[in-house]
């Protein structure tokens, strides 16, 4: 919801929407070079955690900013760049989750709540032209607490992917024996 609501609430601003919409686009390339990084070096579970945090608080400050300008376009951008990071990073963390006899339907799941955040975005972004929080507080909300949500999951980075759900059930109880 925050990847699609953050480019359609750019009307809302007091910033240039052209400039705004044209820093929006570009902040998207390094937000990409940042998840391979990520991808390639950091856990996966405690950087979505900490971009999407990031995003959320941006975002909320983004609802108490009224006519800030410069100010408000930066708060913005790196709210809408720790979320297209995090998009991302999800994205290659949901690969590595499930095994191989259940990722296709995984992934379309994943597919099926990004579509629907799409949906529901436009018309957030609708309710925050009379009030303010129903847009950008609302997607801070929801994405600081979904990110939340990713710290309970198992980190994946540096294990190798199971075939069937019996192999998995087994990574998962030889990691409950091991302990911390």
């Amino acid at each position: 919801m925050v990847y699609y609501g953050m480019p359609l609430n750019l009307g809302n601003l007091s910033a240039d929407l052209y400039l705004s919409t044209a820093l929006n686009a570009l902040a998207e390339l390094p937000s990409s070079l940042a998840a391979f990084l990520i991808a390639r070096w950091m856990k996966r579970r405690s950087s979505i955690v900490a971009f999407t945090t990031a995003s959320g608080i941006c975002s909320i400050v983004c609802t108490f900013m009224a006519d800030g300008g410069w100010s408000e376009l930066a708060v913005e951008l790196a709210s809408f760049f720790a979320a297209c990071t995090a998009c991302n990073v999800v994205i290659i963390y949901s690969v590595e989750l499930f095994p191989t006899c259940v990722r296709n339907s995984a992934i379309a799941v994943v597919r099926l709540v990004i579509v629907l955040g799409g949906a529901v975005a436009p018309v957030m972004v609708a309710m925050g032209r009379r009030r303010r929080f129903l847009s950008f507080g609302l997607f801070g909300t929801v994405i600081f607490f979904a990110g939340l949500f990713a710290g309970f999951l198992p980190e994946t980075k540096g294990c190798g992917i199971s075939d069937t759900m019996e192999e998995e059930e087994i990574k998962e109880m030889a990691a409950r024996n091991a302990g911390p």
